[in-house]
């Protein structure tokens, strides 16, 4: 019996050490091609982008920060160059407890990021780069309509713009049918409240209820809950 209280205490004992190292998160990797510059670590508080710590570069592009998180959610990686260009100098990842490994170039800091390390990350690449199909889609298709000749052809023209609002309607609908498949994911909040807020409450509510207990509990399954009972009350 002694013996079964000895490892129930040592259970315990290695689960409370282990606790504050459970959402414990290091952003590391290189800015190749980097001599001189600041770099930050940021997310959004209170719907303020904060700092959260940040690092003199000095002759080395290497980096590592720490940093403790409740629940995966947005965060940034925000260079400030020696030649006050502010231009593309912004990293957007999704951070998430762990070990994750961004590598970049000094002068295409955020086209150029590799991100590793982070599942809901590659969910949002993932959507990203269908999105983007649809968005060159439609950019397409504003372009043309911008053409002289479209003026001259009310049928042409009708026809561009019908196209166009199947275009966004099949983008919103993946949108949400991503979210809806992804409800495991804290990806799936995320859009639900950053790409179709507005959406018919039924769908949202559907979506909310299918989150597991652990989206539901994050950042952005507590907002989407609280965007929910604001809708539910206009």
């Amino acid at each position: 019996m002694k013996y079964l209280y000895f490892f129930l205490i040592l259970g315990l004992l290695i689960i409370s050490c282990g606790s504050p190292h459970a959402n414990k998160m290091e952003v590391s990797g290189t800015v190749k091609g980097l001599k001189k510059g600041t770099l930050y670590l940021q997310k959004v508080e209170d719907s303020v982008l904060a700092t959260l710590d940040s690092l003199e570069m000095r002759g080395n592009g290497d980096f590592t920060f720490e940093t403790t998180l409740e629940s995966p959610e947005i965060y940034y990686l925000y260079l400030q160059k020696a030649d006050n260009n502010d231009i593309n100098d912004r990293i957007t990842f999704f951070g998430e407890p762990g070990k994750i490994t961004i590598n970049t170039i000094w002068n295409a800091f955020d086209s150029k990021a590799v991100i590793e390390g982070s599942e809901t990350q590659k969910k949002l690449e993932e959507y990203q780069e269908v999105m983007s199909r649809f968005n060159a889609e439609s950019l397409g298709q504003m372009q043309a309509a911008s053409d002289s000749t479209f003026f001259n052809d009310p049928v042409a023209l009708d026809s561009l713009q019908k196209a166009n609002e199947r275009n966004l309607k099949r983008s919103y609908l993946y949108a949400i049918n991503y979210a809806m498949s992804n409800s495991n994911s804290h990806i799936a909040p995320f859009i639900a409240l950053s790409e179709v807020a507005d959406a018919n409450v039924k769908y949202l509510d559907s979506l909310y209820i299918s989150l597991s207990p652990e989206v539901a509990q994050g950042k952005y399954g507590k907002a989407l809950k609280s965007h929910l009972e604001s809708r539910k009350t206009e």
